[in-house]
């Protein structure tokens, strides 16, 4: 029997946070009042609609959970058992402020698999985008994980504020023996679009980046390739050759997840094609996910002949760079990759 295929949702149970980091999606860097969250018993019905809807699609569910900081959800302990219960295991996005021992003993007893934070560059930089103090709590709670089986991932978001400092921060990683780091690129508004690097700035940046990764293969860090433009870097280094992967029905294999293996839940049951731009595409559990995501509206995220660029390249099936930063930039998902620095 073939392998099914896994179908992730991040899940934003509440928006409860310690932080206001400037580049977040929901706060926008702007000191907002949060607390949106949906009782115990919305969470138990959406996750019965996500589990039946992974059924019906074939897939296996996987689940990423944060927030906000999920941890701060009121009843996290008890939804959490709920997933124990169900048998999924799941991830955690969150934060350094409210773990230690104890609590990582008991999310790795509930089947929390990985546990990732974010580290935005180095101390002055990270402190001034997150909080300040964070940079260094960040590190420090890496040491409850020691001898749980909760892998640790640290992830970055790329800026121009931060893009100079991002090499050095792997070894900060390494150093503290995350097993997993890596990176995405900030999707702006209008209100910093300064903040963009260009593309011949990202195509530098993620030269040294390979750099740094092949002078750390032996360490005991798995590196990331999350940014789908990496595809496009290691095409044009020889390293990825798509004429290689049998492909009859010219299906679209990897890059950008939106559309095909991935779907998001906001706090309040609001479903996004993906959380990196705003893209409704309907709301639980008055809907169904399978309804939902076989749906017209999310049918307009997998028209990929509709790609300006993309539709017109070679590695098209493997890459696409990020819509959602095109949409943040342009307005148009279709656009292209701001930092897409191939020519047509």
């Amino acid at each position: 029997m073939a392998k099914r295929t896994s179908f992730s949702m991040q899940w934003h149970i509440t928006d409860r946070c310690d932080q206001r980091c400037k580049h977040c999606y929901i706060y926008e860097g702007k000191d907002k009042k949060c607390g949106l969250e949906l009782d115990l018993d919305t969470l138990k019905a959406i996750l019965k609609n996500f589990l039946k809807s992974c059924d019906k699609l074939e897939r296996v569910p996987s689940l990423v959970i944060t927030g906000g900081d999920p941890l701060l959800y009121k009843r996290i302990w008890d939804f959490l058992e709920v997933l124990k219960e169900k048998k999924v295991y799941f991830g955690i996005l969150g934060n350094p402020f409210h773990l230690n021992y104890d609590v990582v003993k008991k999310l790795e007893g509930l089947g929390c698999i990985n546990f990732q934070m974010s580290l935005d560059g180095l101390r002055e930089t990270h402190d001034y985008i997150r909080k300040p103090g964070s940079f260094d709590a960040t590190l420090d709670a890496l040491k409850y994980f020691e001898g749980s089986k909760i892998r640790t991932s640290i992830m970055t978001t790329i800026s121009k504020t931060n893009i100079a400092e991002i090499p050095e921060l792997v070894d900060v990683v390494v150093e503290h023996k995350v097993n997993n780091f890596g990176f995405a690129r900030y999707c702006p508004n209008p209100d910093d679009f300064d903040l963009m690097v260009s593309p011949e700035e990202y195509r530098d940046f993620l030269d040294k980046m390979w750099e740094k990764y092949m002078q750390n293969q032996e360490c005991n860090t798995m590196f990331a390739l999350k940014d789908h433009l990496w595809k496009l870097y290691l095409y044009e280094k020889g390293l990825f050759n798509p004429d290689e992967i049998d492909n009859p029905n010219d299906l679209i294999l990897d890059g950008c997840h939106c559309g095909i293996t991935h779907i998001t839940t906001l706090a309040d049951g609001t479903v996004y094609a993906c959380r990196r731009s705003k893209t409704p595409v309907g709301k639980v559990p008055e809907q169904s996910f399978y309804d939902i995501f076989t749906g017209e509206e999310m049918e307009k995220y997998r028209q990929y002949d509709k790609f300006e660029n993309c539709s017109k390249c070679e590695i098209k099936n493997f890459c696409r760079g990020c819509p959602s930063v095109a949409k943040c930039f342009t307005g148009n998902f279709y656009a292209k990759d701001p930092q897409c620095w191939k020519k047509f």
